[in-house]
């Protein structure tokens, strides 16, 4: 029973008010098909509309079967229409992008009804009406009568309790009427049909009771109905129940079928909807044509970045100083003899360059490179997700002699041509056998610590000897930065510890001197050509080439520094690097490795990374056949097990009180030869001559021996005998009285003599010299990293392990890369934001166009607005359906965007690759980004339509009913 109670409506137009009902009161029977007739402006539809729902009475109630309405909000009204009301409207208002079949199920589906079930019930219901062979047509292909059909199966579709019909006939001819009274009669035996109509012929004819309206106020009823009075058997009426509020179900429209709705829409204006895809991808191909400029220029500075980062990697040194302090120091000494006035009374001293000089001597630091390895030895530690694909690469010190024969057959020395000759070179000849293009920074950073720091580099391996780059996980002798950079021009890349390649330069040379230390040229022409070069003459140079058969055909081999030495009848080891003979006898026994020549190799011709220096490239293999080879070896046994005193002379390490130095000094001078001991003692007289006869001994030691320093000056002591020293003849009497006049001096004299001559040097220094090198101290550590961002990220962790770690362990370094280079970030940067205005701008025209379009596309849909609320669809339900269409041009625009950027991007690369010269860089859109595109274009279109969306959802749904 659906009760009217005192329902009265006016419509305000500014100041004007109408009146539309007026306290109406009526009650309807559950099935009764009432007509409701009156003039227009009468407030038929005004009452129609209340009772379905599409519009808000002022005051009174509606009672749908004891439940009120009065407190209904709007999803309580979606419901109502959608499980309670029919509508039948004159115009018909079918949906004409969808086909019959699916304006009928959209009622259902509202509804939440699953689709097999829901096409099921729309079959029947078209069925019923006549029009079950029709449900494949679209409503422009039916009649005026076969459309009022499908408007009537829609109503009944989901069972309502009422039907309400708005002038059904209106727009039909006769016959059709007559045919569609009668379906609705029919309707009308099993549940409540309202209509409004203006013929009241039709109404007397078919409805079973007739209402008639004038001014808002009813004036007839033909059958009036009060459920209070007795019923027609005479059975006693039953007092009505106060109304309760109660909802009657939900509606649940799915997000497909706001897609369907809208792509069907779509479909209908093919035209047009290409057309505002094409407009909406227009700022999706400019911020698309600008992510594949910038991805090309991007991997092409990636590139660049990591061949960069590959020649000058983050290099830390056991032994280094800070040359940015020393940078700013010297900055700031600059600066102050810049601003520094002097008045012009007198000389003042500039002190800048001994200040320059502390800086440098104090920035000079050891790295405790054993505990940073195990740190970065450690999976867990966070600097290996910057490290770059070189990984980190760990150098070490090994010690080593290589030495071959040159054409005519006389023993050659790798590092200097004469064997034992590496000590005496003049400055002209160690500058022609330096060659500037295979000195890396690291090289003279090694030069520059030797010099500041006086360490010595004996047995150090030849400077033309290079260790090739493994690959980061060590299971490649060579790495893939060296096999990339690098071609092989004859032979092969060597695999084992014995085998090596010469490496020569881009333009296939190799310094000359390099030829002569590896015996490809005669050393007799060296000499002859050093000879020249020290007396200032004409240099001749022998430019002769060598063909590759030649140098695969030379044989090297190569002393450990820990098998030139040599076990004496006194048990004392003795050092015999110098000594051509013993060499010459070492190089043809067990001792030597024989190593083999299999590669000749030289950088490609556009090589963006050139690791190894022009020379003898050795394997990582060799390298540890070095260290095991020192650790196994008899003297570092020796040493080791007795590690106070120096296997060289038997000395004491770092003697403690005076009467050890003494007795090491004269330990010492027994150990010298007649030659040596004679040069001593005139060395002593010449220094007490120049004291002025006073006792002392000032001078420089002749004959120097290895753990024997130079002189120093400020030795002194009483020196008997010195005159008939000074007048004996021949070197052997000058001993022989040497060592009487020792054997009788006082301890201050010993000592002052083995302050003087005797250097026991240290465990430590000997086993440096003896080759020893452990795996866990690295000489130095280089870590790679393929970008400025990687590269500064390490930079940080590093920062992070000095915060943590004690003082003595912390790590100094400099880097040299940042240095030269520490602009080139911010240019890509400031590139990266001009490109973000660019597209920030594009974005926002984009939204705006979308806007527009989604605005005009509610304006063209909204009586579909009006049926889609009428049939229960919730506001909600409504923007979805915008939403979803806005969707649907968003993708439609990212796709064509992606693909006419693809195809620009072919004429695009053409001019880049004409302009620029080069075919590095090529515009190229990245999968990613352009399914990132695509999606943004699909979010930027929601954005834009979300306001025209929610307007649309706003809408009165009776207003909307009534738009053309």
């Amino acid at each position: 029973m659906l009760q009217i109670k005192g329902i009265s409506k006016q419509y305000k137009t500014g100041d004007f008010v109408q009146q539309a009902l007026d306290d109406v009161s009526l009650n309807l029977r559950d099935n009764e098909f009432v007509a409701i007739l009156g003039p227009s402006g009468s407030g038929k539809t005004t009452l129609l509309n209340i009772i379905g729902g599409l519009d808000r009475y002022d005051q009174g109630d509606l009672v749908i079967n004891g439940i009120s309405t009065r407190q209904y909000k709007d999803r309580d009204w979606d419901a109502y229409r959608n499980h309670t009301i029919g509508f039948v409207f004159q115009s018909y208002n079918l949906i004409p992008h969808q086909s019959i079949l699916s304006n009928v199920e959209l009622a259902l589906t509202i509804g939440g009804v699953p689709k097999s079930k829901r096409r099921h019930m729309a079959r029947r219901a078209l069925k019923q009406v006549g029009l079950g062979a029709h449900v494949d047509k679209k409503p422009n292909q039916l009649s005026g009568g076969q459309m009022q059909r499908v408007a009537i199966a829609r109503a009944l579709v989901n069972d309502p309790d009422i039907v309400l019909a708005d002038e059904p006939t209106g727009a039909l001819d006769s016959a059709t009427s007559v045919q569609i009274m009668d379906l609705l009669k029919e309707v009308a035996k099993d549940r409540l049909v309202v209509m409004v109509t203006h013929n009241p012929e039709l109404a007397r004819e078919y409805a079973t009771r007739i209402v008639e309206l004038k001014d808002g106020v009813i004036r007839s009823d033909s059958n009036p109905y009060d459920p209070t009075a007795p019923s027609a058997d005479g059975q006693d009426s039953q007092t009505a129940a106060e109304p309760v509020r109660r909802t009657m179900g939900r509606t649940s429209m799915s997000l497909l079928t706001s897609l369907a709705l809208s792509f069907n829409n779509l479909k209908t204006k093919k035209g047009r909807t290409i057309l505002t895809s094409f407009a909406g991808s227009i700022g999706i191909i400019g911020i698309a044509l600008i992510m594949s400029v910038s991805a090309g220029v991007n991997t092409y500075i990636d590139r660049i970045q990591r061949d960069t980062m590959t020649a000058y990697p983050i290099t830390i040194d056991a032994k280094t100083f800070d040359l940015g302090s020393i940078m700013s120091t010297s900055q700031e000494n600059m600066e102050g003899r810049a601003n520094a006035h002097h008045k012009a009374d007198a000389v003042y001293p500039d002190d800048s360059s001994i200040k320059d000089a502390s800086a440098m001597t104090g920035s000079i630091t050891e790295n405790n490179l054993s505990s940073f390895k195990k740190y970065l030895d450690k999976a867990s530690s966070p600097i290996h997700q910057y490290v770059g694909s070189a990984g980190i690469q760990y150098s070490y010190d090994t010690r080593f002699s290589v030495y071959s024969h040159d054409p005519s057959g006389t023993l050659v020395d790798a590092d200097g041509v004469t064997v034992g000759s590496t000590g005496g070179q003049s400055m002209a000849s160690q500058m022609a056998g330096s060659s500037m293009s295979s000195m890396d920074m690291s090289s003279v950073t090694s030069m520059q610590m030797s010099m500041l720091t006086g360490s010595s580099d004996q047995n150090a391996a030849p400077d033309i000897f290079h260790e090739i780059m493994p690959s980061a996980d060590g299971k490649r002798q060579v790495g893939k930065v060296v096999a990339d950079n690098y071609q092989v021009v004859d032979g092969a890349w060597p695999k084992q510890a014995d085998e090596v390649v010469l490496v020569l330069d881009k333009n296939n040379t190799l310094p000359l001197t390099a030829l002569y230390e590896l015996g490809l040229k005669p050393a007799a022409d060296y000499h002859e050509m050093m000879n020249q070069l020290n007396a200032g003459d004409k240099v001749t140079t022998d430019t002769g080439a060598i063909d590759y058969t030649t140098v695969l055909d030379q044989r090297l081999s190569l002393l450990p520094a820990s098998d030139q030495y040599v076990k004496g009848a006194d048990g004392h080891w003795q050092y015999v690097g110098d000594n051509a003979d013993e060499i010459a006898r070492l190089v043809d026994s067990d001792a030597a490795i024989a190593l083999k020549v299999v590669g000749v190799v030289k950088p490609i011709a556009d090589a963006k990374a050139t690791p190894l220096g022009t020379g003898v490239g050795y394997t990582r293999a060799l390298t540890d056949t070095l260290i095991d080879r020192a650790e196994h070896s008899q003297i570092v046994a020796d040493q080791q097990a007795d590690q106070q005193h120096n296997v060289l002379n038997g000395m004491t390490f770092a003697p403690s009180d005076d009467a050890t130095k003494a007795a090491d000094a004269k330990a010492y001078v027994a150990s010298l030869g007649v030659t040596q001991k004679a040069q001593m003692a005139q060395s002593l007289m010449s220094a007490a001559g120049q004291q002025g006869a006073q006792p002392g001994v000032t001078g420089a030691q002749p004959g120097a021996q290895p753990g024997v320093t130079g002189a120093q000056p400020g030795v002194t002591g009483a020196q008997p005998g010195a005159a008939s020293m000074a007048g004996a003849g021949g070197e052997q009497a000058i001993a022989a009285q040497f060592d009487q006049w020792i054997a009788t001096a006082d301890e201050p004299t010993l000592v002052a003599i083995y302050n003087q001559y005797v250097s026991t040097g240290s465990y430590r220094d000997n086993m440096a010299n003896f080759g020893v090198v452990s795996r866990g101290a690295p000489s130095s550590i280089s870590i790679y990293a393929d970008s400025f961002e990687d590269k500064d990220s390490i930079e940080d962790q590093i920062a992070d392990y000095n915060k943590d770690a004690k003082k003595a362990d912390r790590i100094t370094y400099t880097d040299y890369v940042g240095l030269m280079m520490d602009s080139v970030t911010t240019i890509i940067n400031v590139i990266t934001y001009v490109l973000i205005a660019f597209v920030a701008v594009s974005l926002v025209v984009s939204s705006i166009m979308i806007g527009i379009i989604t605005y005009i596309s509610v304006l063209e849909r909204t009586k579909e607005i009006g049926i889609l609320r009428a049939m229960g669809a919730s506001k909600r339900n409504v923007s979805n359906v915008f939403n979803a269409e806005t969707g649907i041009i968003g993708l439609f625009a990212g796709l064509i965007g992606v693909a006419l950027t693809v195809l620009l991007n072919v004429p695009i690369n053409a001019v880049l690759h004409h302009f620029m010269g080069t075919d590095e860089v090529s515009a190229v859109l990245p999968v990613p980004n352009a399914i990132a595109l695509v999606i943004l274009s699909v979010v930027l279109t929601l954005i834009g339509g979300l306001i025209p969306s929610r307007g649309a959802a706003k809408q009165d749904p009776a207003t909307a009913l009534r738009t053309e």
